[in-house]
């Protein structure tokens, strides 16, 4: 699915060289840059593009894959500088640092009076994540909601059912340890420390919490649910169904469960052409086990406008072409995840035939919004250090999971009052 040497001719080697549309070149033509991390999305990317040009001959498109790791610092400091990438992929983590401000463009203008872009074709979780005082401020792309895998030769030769949606959380902790093999170093759940999204923020919710209050004020941290939650994931890794904390930090999680040494994994649902890749038809999903709520998370990425395009017409246009037709059908065709527009959804299930993929879809009805707040990524940052530190420590979950809330809590609350 990659395309290194398409990508590379249509790349520039970092954002900070791009700027606001760049104006015309030197033919004269109007030209347009878009920004994103993830390579495995090119084939969608430059199916839209070929298909705007149709349209537009005469403007030139510019992409630009940067590392995730390197993404967020760059894209900042372009766009704070007055320059930047038109169009650019973001993920909830960020959004309020962008839409707060006006960093990016209000796209509710461009969609009053274009049939061409309907609200109600996306799902509604992704027009909620997106929105900012009620308006759309990301066009949205696709969606992750979480799945569990899992390993079918290790449940065949264990000779145990496989996962289905009656499962409960017990379930996971029965049957994880009738797979659990020491000898050939087979665990049999993971349960995600290290990655939030696909771990403990479902047990929260699941157990009937929430990470975050609607008014944003409150946390769900000190809370009977997040105490259920780590006393649950506990418990796996306290019978060693589950690896600790050491091993989710020095090994990837992916490459665990693609080398047969888990039985099943939470992941989200981009995952899942990697997956069939590397294990063929013995890996399919499921949905979350349950516990006190039916649910998984749901999170998704949408597409952004710099504030300072200075083409903002045609980057509308080269938005649509990414985010309609075009781009859907491509990302449904190529299964690189959940297209956010609902009549996709057909498509994206035909791409990986053998593996139930409707999970994913089923997700949006019963699923928990990743939780918002306009200082996301700075609680967040405490709350993974906090966390990982009393699985490395040993310290009460109990006396953490406090202590986190309130310091989430002094966080979300600083400056409301100013």
């Amino acid at each position: 699915m990659k395309r290194v040497a398409k990508w590379l001719s249509l790349s520039v080697l970092a954002l900070g060289l791009i700027g606001c549309s760049n104006g015309n070149d030197d033919t004269g033509n109007q030209s347009i840059s878009i920004a994103l991390w993830d390579e495995k999305a090119s084939d969608a990317i430059d199916g839209a593009i070929a298909s705007f040009k149709e349209k537009h001959p005469g403007v030139e498109v510019t992409v630009t894959y940067s590392p995730f790791s390197q993404y967020w610092t760059t894209l900042r400091t372009s766009i704070g500088g007055g320059a930047g990438p038109d169009l650019f992929w973001m993920n909830a983590v960020n959004f309020y640092q962008y839409a707060q401000p006006g960093l990016i463009q209000n796209l509710e203008p461009f969609i009053e009076g274009d049939a061409d872009f309907e609200k109600s074709d996306y799902y509604e979780s992704m027009i909620d994540l997106y929105s900012y005082d009620d308006n759309l401020y990301g066009a949205p792309y696709f969606v992750d909601a979480v799945g569990l895998y899992y390993n079918k030769d290790i449940f065949d030769q264990a000779g145990v059912d496989y996962p289905d949606e009656s499962w409960t959380w017990e379930d996971i902790e029965r049957v994880g340890a009738e797979l659990t093999n020491k000898e050939e170093g087979i665990y049999g759940y993971l349960a995600p420390i290290v990655h939030n999204q696909s771990g403990y923020y479902n047990y929260i919710h699941q157990a009937g919490g929430a990470i975050v209050s609607e008014d944003q004020t409150q946390s769900g941290f000190r809370s009977d649910a997040a105490v259920e939650a780590f006393q649950f994931v506990e418990r796996l890794i306290d019978q060693g169904i589950s690896p600790g904390i050491k091993s989710q930090i020095q090994n990837d999680n992916n490459q665990l469960f693609m080398s047969n040494q888990l039985a099943m994994m939470p992941a989200i649902s981009v995952m899942a052409v990697m997956y069939r890749e590397e294990l063929g038809d013995k890996v399919d999903v499921a949905p979350l086990p349950s516990y006190k709520e039916d649910t998984a998370i749901l999170h998704g990425i949408s597409w952004a406008m710099n504030r300072g395009a200075e083409h903002p017409e045609l980057a509308w246009e080269l938005m649509k072409e990414l985010t309609g037709e075009t781009g859907n059908t491509i990302i449904a065709e190529t299964g690189f995840s959940t297209p956010a527009a609902r009549t996709a959804a057909d498509l994206w299930l035909e791409s990986l035939p053998d593996m139930n993929l409707q999970v994913f879809i089923d997700a949006q009805e019963t699923g928990s919004p990743y939780p918002l707040s306009r200082n996301t990524m700075e609680w967040q940052r405490m709350e993974t250090t906090e966390i990982q530190g009393a699985f490395l420590s040993g310290e009460p979950m109990e006396d953490v999971l406090e202590r986190v809330g309130l310091e989430m809590e002094r966080m979300l609350n600083q400056g409301l009052d100013e």
